[in-house]
């Protein structure tokens, strides 16, 4: 009976595992993409870190496909959504900030984000409240799918340079020594003097995220004004 009651006691304390959910399969695979990149993730690999047979994930996820999109879905809940109010630059500097910040969190979502068909209910209902947001500024519902996708275009874009670029920025001046040879001052003369700026280190070289939004808000604001 010591015996038996013994066993009981270390059955009890060992933990449970959380039963499988389509919410804990999206997790692991965001943070299994967070650390090998999304090249990396297959449905067998993402069974074992869940500790559970491949086959059983398709009772939670379709396919692959499926799987990404609820990943994408899942990064995008993470983004401010914009709230309709007098300040719609304030609101967009905030959205677009907000972006940039957890897309960089997570390199691998940019990509899929821009090249996909997304319409799962935290995307939507992030686009619909920027529209919401432009159109009761004053821009029409046509200008205003023309200005999200401009701020987007510079949000994106400027994330997949800021993750892909081949320099740290503390290697910039480096990098530019390294290559001045091949920037000859008799055929590229202003790309010449710019590097030895940088390589004077009398300019960093850096590039803003908020530098390209701001022309970007201030140049939709003169749209806007000339809708009214």
């Amino acid at each position: 009976m010591a015996k038996r009651s013994q066993a009981n006691a270390n059955n009890t304390a060992q933990p449970q595992r959380s039963p499988l959910s389509r919410e804990r399969i999206l997790e692991t695979a965001i943070a299994l993409a967070d650390e090998a990149g999304l090249e990396a993730l297959s449905m067998r690999k993402l069974a074992s870190a869940l500790d559970v047979k491949a086959m059983s994930l398709y009772n939670h996820v379709a396919n692959r496909d499926d799987l990404l999109d609820g990943m994408v879905d899942a990064i995008v809940n993470n983004i401010a959504v914009p709230a309709i109010g007098p300040d719609w630059q304030a609101a967009m500097r905030q959205r677009a900030s907000s972006a940039h910040s957890v897309l960089l969190q997570h390199p691998w979502a940019t990509m899929p984000l821009v090249s996909r068909v997304n319409v799962g209910p935290a995307m939507l209902r992030y686009i619909d409240a920027t529209l919401g947001c432009l159109v009761e500024a004053g821009f029409s519902l046509e200008m205003a799918d023309h200005a999200w996708n401009a701020m987007d275009s510079h949000i994106y874009g400027f994330t997949l340079q800021e993750l892909n670029f081949p320099f740290e920025a503390t290697d910039y001046s480096d990098a530019a020594e390294a290559y001045v040879a091949m920037i000859p001052a008799e055929k590229y003369p202003y790309m010449n003097r710019l590097t030895h700026l940088v390589m004077a280190q009398q300019y960093d070289g850096l590039h803003e995220f908020e530098f390209g939004l701001k022309l970007v808000l201030e140049g939709l604001e003169q749209l806007r004004a000339g809708e009214q």
